[in-house]
């Protein structure tokens, strides 16, 4: 089986939902105590994709202010990001706006870009209309994608269409730091390593269906 590793970054302002999306679709649970992420988290899920198996690295960046001196490190070597907002916050939407314009100075190589338009369950507070974000979506190359971690709505979507993105990405000989994989070339011992300490997923979709069998693996950190 053909195998691809992707690193991903999520960003976005504190408060948006970045680690319950995250959460939601890693281990399928969703609490309101969640504290704010420091530095950062690292979680892994795995997508299998008509005989490709895509391994999403996934770091969940802090979206306090007195960290953003730090994601420079985590945007190394990225290869997609979800760009994460509150649709009842426009302050988290013009935010997420800086998180592009740092991704552009720190990340030379394509990437995979999807923004994301959280909490849609608060449809009736909504300060960001589906328009707006859409438009600006593909002013920077991206696609856009709304959920609610809290429903479990649009949540699975999303990591896969980040998953077909670096399928279609591996066929790019432009893209040096996205790992592929034939059937006779294994992935490093240290690589898959990484995968194994963290909470993990494997998901298998087709790309002609929506329809999809899911089989949860969940593991301490």
């Amino acid at each position: 089986m053909k195998t691809i590793i992707g690193k991903v970054v999520v960003l976005g302002y504190q408060g948006v939902g970045k680690t319950c999306t995250v959460i939601r679709y890693v281990e399928n649970t969703f609490s309101r105590q969640i504290a704010p992420t420091v530095g950062a988290s690292f979680f892994s899920c795995k997508l299998n994709i008509e005989g490709t198996q895509v391994t999403l690295q996934i770091w969940d960046t802090a979206g306090q202010e007195r960290f953003k001196a730090m994601a420079p490190m985590f945007y190394r070597n990225a290869n997609a990001a979800l760009l994460i907002f509150d649709i009842t916050s426009r302050s988290s939407f013009e935010s997420m706006k800086g998180w592009v314009q740092e991704l552009k100075r720190n990340v030379d190589e394509p990437m995979v870009l999807c923004v994301v338009g959280n909490k849609i369950d608060l449809a009736d507070k909504r300060q960001v209309t589906r328009d707006e974000a859409v438009q600006y979506s593909k002013t920077i190359g991206a696609s856009y994608m709304e959920c609610s971690a809290m429903a479990d709505q649009g949540i699975g979507l999303i990591f896969e269409k980040i998953a077909l993105g670096l399928l279609r990405l591996s066929g790019q000989k432009t893209n040096h730091t996205l790992k592929v994989y034939d059937d006779d070339i294994m992935a490093t011992s240290s690589e898959l390593e990484a995968t194994d300490t963290a909470n993990e997923e494997t998901v298998n979709i087709s790309i002609h269906s929506i329809a999809h069998g899911r089989t949860v693996k969940s593991k301490c950190c």
